[in-house]
């Protein structure tokens, strides 16, 4: 050696020195913290998120749709697809688990044909199981539209989905002309 000491600072990676990329201001970094927040915003503002709202996202933080996608995926609070009329969460929470959260999932199945992150074919109902609600001393609990329902089991959940959207009037039976008197 020539005498003086190596910072390891001063070492080549790929072309520029580890102190030179380390004074780099890093702008993508900075700009990657706001993704999760317009992802936020653009679906506020919606219900879902677009395709649009990716490539808008993307070309503002200049940053690439598939990295937008990869965040948005990995959280289950976005979603893809518009929401129901009744956006109805499930909380599968231990509190809500233990007390038969998962019925409600089930009823969903065997009576409206939908499963988690759908929405039914005429747009009136969409399912999300949610992880926790922080409800857990009303459990096992359902939102629907943002409204908390606790201490449901399966035929009060089944009466609350009849009481948001009722099954049509069967037709009246004919007026008889007996009165009785």
């Amino acid at each position: 050696m020539n005498g003086t000491t190596s910072n390891s600072h001063d070492r080549k990676e790929g072309g520029m020195t580890a102190k030179s990329v380390t004074d780099i201001p890093d702008k993508t970094r900075e700009r990657r913290k706001e993704v999760i927040p317009l992802l936020q915003k653009a679906q506020g503002a919606q219900g879902y998120l677009s395709p649009e709202d990716i490539q808008t996202i993307s070309r503002t933080l200049k940053v690439s749709e598939n990295e937008i996608y990869g965040v948005a995926t990995f959280y289950t609070q976005f979603r893809f697809r518009p929401p129901g009329k009744f956006n109805i969460k499930v909380c599968l929470g231990t509190a809500c688990h233990v007390g038969g959260g998962q019925n409600f999932m089930e009823v969903m199945k065997t009576d409206m044909n939908l499963n988690h992150g759908e929405t039914s074919p005429d747009g009136k109902f969409s399912l999300e199981r949610v992880a926790c609600l922080g409800c857990c001393a009303l459990a096992p609990v359902v939102v629907v539209n943002e409204e908390v329902h606790g201490r449901m089991n399966r035929v009060t959940f089944t009466k609350l989905l009849e009481s948001i959207d009722p099954p049509p009037p069967e037709e009246a039976a004919p007026a008889t002309s007996e009165s009785k008197g």
